[in-house]
């Protein structure tokens, strides 16, 4: 599970520019007025290998005649309950306010551990001593915006982080999240994994509005099970919906897997496709389920018309068709298995349950550093990394640094010129190697000798 680290202030103090660094890339709307920010917004953030939830929020103070502000408020409240670590952050330029003094109370009633940030800093004349006064300790100067004393808020921010020890007690559980489109039988699947109707089943979409943890065991191995709200376009998600979306991707950070559910009848549809890349970007591993798939294997049955039909022949033909579709359709999954159920009579349970704990152990699989690199020499020597501007690439070595999701290290003596095309030709001879059926794969590449670094 990976920890949440929550950006927490009053408003316009820089919050979504630090965001957009660590994250980086400009996800945050950044703008120099108050209140921009009203939602929580969640990425991924890489803090020296070590993945983060990095939740950027409104402010706790500060906007009080905006009619938004009580939503804003609750959002960043939310956050700071979900939170492992705070960053809470203060405007260097303007010092110290009453506004941050509440803020700094709010924080400290928490009982999370919390990083103080001066932001702003751009000019070495300022001086961060002022917020002393709030009885934090000394707080770390930076430039959210040029990048100035970062790494000294990574580290800090790393220090109190939880222990993954801490985090990681029960190996044995199998976190499943079940997410998807509305009313495509993400309840019923629950419900025919647990044996029995824990989860409310109707036929009205949005029936479910927040996540739902389930436990059990079953043949020996324990399972945790995480229903979720249906994701809809954000266009066309009322309020509670909206904070049940929000809900629904802290879920999948919390899960070991992600199972997505398609409706099988209706085939693949544009919301599958982005709520299928969303969770892909979560680096969790995933399963794409084909629910109801009794609705199209009928079509396979013999009838007055075909009375002579091989149900199990057809059936099959039907199986490789709708995967064509799915790969054609989610090429970026390609590495996802594909698993047909029927929720409403438990068909296919068994086979996803099964399936579920072989992508684990591909999830967690460590590779050692002899036979990853022997791998490394062969894809090389069949195929030479391409000229950039007549500089040619070099790959030195590589090692694995983390598993869930696997991620390696990649020693080269210019990360610049490594052409995308020749990274994901190497991720797919790592798969080829090693397997990694379901997960994704985070390839890094890093100057030998230095501390620079750039990431698939």
């Amino acid at each position: 599970m990976l920890p949440i680290v929550a950006i927490v202030g009053r408003t316009n103090v820089g919050k979504s520019a630090l965001f957009n660094r660590l994250v980086g890339e400009r996800t945050a709307v950044v703008e120099d007025r108050p209140g921009v920010t009203r939602d929580r917004i969640y990425a991924e953030a890489e803090m020296d290998y070590r993945r983060v939830m990095l939740v950027d929020t409104g402010g706790l103070a500060g906007t009080e005649n905006d009619e938004f502000f009580s939503q804003v408020k609750q959002q960043a409240v939310t956050a700071l309950t979900e939170a492992d670590v705070l960053i809470f952050m203060v405007d260097g330029q303007e010092g110290l306010t009453n506004l941050d003094r509440e803020v700094a109370e709010v924080v400290r009633r928490t009982g999370k551990p919390y990083v103080l940030a001066a932001n702003k800093m751009e000019k070495t004349s300022l001086d961060a001593e002022d917020f002393l006064q709030l009885g934090m300790g000394s707080a770390i100067e930076l430039s959210a915006i040029h990048g100035r004393g970062l790494m000294d808020l990574v580290e800090a921010v790393e220090e109190r982080i939880p222990d993954e020890t801490d985090a990681e007690e029960d190996n044995e559980e199998l976190a499943l999240a079940v997410v998807g489109r509305p009313n495509v039988g993400k309840s019923a699947l629950v419900n025919a994994m647990l044996g029995q109707e824990r989860v409310i089943v109707s036929e009205v979409p949005g029936t479910t509005r927040d996540a739902v943890d389930e436990v059990f065991e079953l043949k020996g191995h324990r399972y945790r099970l995480i229903d979720t709200a249906g994701l809809r376009r954000r266009s066309q998600r009322r309020d509670t919906e909206y904070y049940s979306g929000l809900r629904t991707f802290r879920a999948v950070a919390r899960a070991d897997i992600v199972l997505l559910m398609l409706d099988a009848s209706e085939g693949i549809v544009n919301l599958d496709t982005r709520v299928a890349g969303e969770v892909m970007e979560a680096g969790r591993a995933i399963i794409i389920v084909a629910n109801k798939w009794d609705t199209v294997a009928r079509y396979a049955k013999p009838d007055e018309e075909f009375p002579d039909l091989d149900y199990k022949r057809a059936e099959r033909t039907l199986r490789k068709d709708f995967e064509r579709i799915i790969r054609h359709e989610l090429k970026f999954l390609s590495y996802a298995p594909l698993v047909y159920t029927c929720a409403l009579s438990g068909e296919g349970v068994g086979d996803l349950l099964a399936c579920a704990r072989d992508v684990k152990e591909q999830f967690e699989q460590r590779v050692d550093t002899g036979p990853l690199n022997r791998v490394l020499r062969d894809a090389v020597a069949a195929h030479h990394p391409p000229t950039h501007k007549g500089k040619q690439p070099r790959l030195y070595y590589a090692t694995q640094v983390r598993s869930a999701p696997p991620t390696f290290v990649i020693f080269v003596n210019n990360p610049d010129i490594i052409h995308f095309s020749y990274k994901r030709y190497l991720t797919n001879k790592l798969r080829e190697a090693f397997g990694f059926q379901g997960t994704p794969l985070r390839l890094f590449w890093r100057k030998r000798g230095s501390e620079d670094r750039s990431e698939r």
